[in-house]
Formats: C-alpha cells, sequence, structure tokens
C-alpha cells in the first residue's frame, strides 16, 4: 500500500493488551486498528488494507490459527502471532499456517517494538527497492524482485512475505551458504528473541512450492549444521 502512515490491525480479545500495546504502536507513528475476536479482524481485514497484522492465538470462537489461514489465503501481509503458550507445537503450527514470526507472552515492550519496526522495514525497503533490478531466471523459475512475483513453469507462486525474502536472499548470492542467524538478521535486522529453527519451516515451504521433489532439492540446498545455499550457477 501506498501511505506514509504504515497500518497496523491488531488483534487481540483482551481490552487492557490492546490499550497496552495500542499507546506504543501509536506513538511510534502507526495507524493501529483494533480487533477483539476473530471474525472481527477478518472483517476489517475486507474494508481496508494493512501493512502488518499482529494477531494473537487465543480468540473466542475463531482462534487465531483460523484467523491466519483465512488471511493467508487472501493475501501475503506480514503476519506476527502473538501467543501465550510456550510448547513447540503451536509456534511450529503458525508458521506452518503461514505466519512470518511468533511472540510468546510474557515478552518485553522493546522485543515487541522491535518486531515490528523490523517486519515494517524490510515490508518498505521491499516496496520501495531497486526497480532496475533485473529479474532472475533459473530454469523454469522466474524471480520478479521489483514486483515482488516468482513465477515456475510460468505459472504465478504465492509466496509468503518471509518465503519471498528468504528466497530472495539466497537466490541473489548462489552458491553462498546462509546460516540461519545470518537469514534471520536479513530478515529482521537481528536474531534475537527468535528460534533458529522457524527459518527450516519456512524453507521446507518454499520446497514444497518450488522443487519438483522437496525431498531432494535442486535449487535451495542444505549444508548440514550450517544452513541453507540457492543452486549455484
Amino acid at each position: 500500500m501506498s501511505t506514509e502512515q504504515p497500518r497496523i490491525l491488531l488483534v487481540d480479545d483482551e481490552r487492557s493488551v490492546q490499550t497496552l500495546l495500542t499507546y506504543p504502536l501509536r506513538k511510534d507513528g502507526y495507524d493501529v486498528v483494533t480487533a477483539s475476536t476473530g471474525q472481527e479482524a477478518l472483517e476489517r481485514f475486507r474494508d481496508g488494507a494493512f501493512d502488518l497484522v499482529v494477531l494473537d492465538v487465543m480468540l473466542p470462537q475463531t482462534d487465531g490459527f483460523a484467523v491466519c489461514r483465512e488471511l493467508r489465503a487472501r493475501s501475503s501481509v506480514p503476519i506476527i502471532m502473538l501467543t501465550a503458550k510456550t510448547e513447540e507445537f503451536d509456534k511450529v503450527l503458525g508458521l506452518e499456517l503461514g505466519a512470518d514470526d511468533y511472540i510468546t507472552k510474557p515478552f518485553s515492550m522493546r522485543e515487541f517494538r522491535s518486531r515490528v519496526k523490523a517486519v515494517l522495514r524490510r515490508a518498505g525497503l521491499a516496496r520501495n527497492g531497486d526497480s532496475a533490478e533485473e529479474p532472475l531466471e533459473e530454469g523454469d523459475l522466474r524471480i520478479d524482485f521489483a514486483k515482488r512475483s516468482v513465477e515456475l513453469h510460468g505459472e504465478p507462486v504465492k509466496l509468503t512475505y518471509v518465503e519471498f525474502e528468504i528466497l530472495a536472499a539466497l537466490a541473489r548470492s548462489p552458491g553462498r551458504v546462509f546460516s540461519r542467524s545470518m537469514l534471520l538478521e536479513r530478515l529482521w535486522g537481528d536474531s534475537a528473541y527468535r528460534d533458529p529453527r522457524t527459518i527450516d519451516v519456512h524453507i521446507r515451504h518454499l520446497r514444497e512450492k518450488l522443487e519438483a521433489d522437496p525431498k531432494e532439492p535442486a535449487l535451495i540446498f542444505t549444508v548440514r549444521g550450517v544452513g541453507y545455499h540457492f543452486r549455484d550457477r
């Protein structure tokens, strides 16, 4: 979207949490729209464009996972999930459904603001990137960095915000090995607070969408114990 003031949809059923998180976001210059239920969040999203969705997992009736799934089916907007649960299952499930990042409650306001700023900064850089950068073609794969679009065999491939960022980082430096921490820093400016294994989930999704056989990748390779690299030309 083109508005100067980034627009955030904040979804949490606790009014106290809404107030706690809305104040610093607005102080940082963001336009914050709140929703208390999953259904309300989906309605808000249908009524206007957003740069980021901050989504609590535990919502009445329609939970955050269902909302995430629905949002991802219609948009590549960055999604940060808030969860009070610490089980690995919940974190991985959110990523599996298309969330870009998650924050486990309780969290510090510094951490929260850092995550939001990082996502919006990257999204802004993507929108205002160098339009002169030539698309990359690797066999049947075509990556248009300026348009943030990917085609495989001439057909469009829908990637999430983070999936595209990871693919772009790897594809721009074919053969170079990126550790998980390096990719986290590329995406969010630092690797603090984040589980490096979240990168593995996004890589698996990329392979499922781009590789003829995800178990025998021909584009994105694993260097065991180190990280990942794109096929060297």
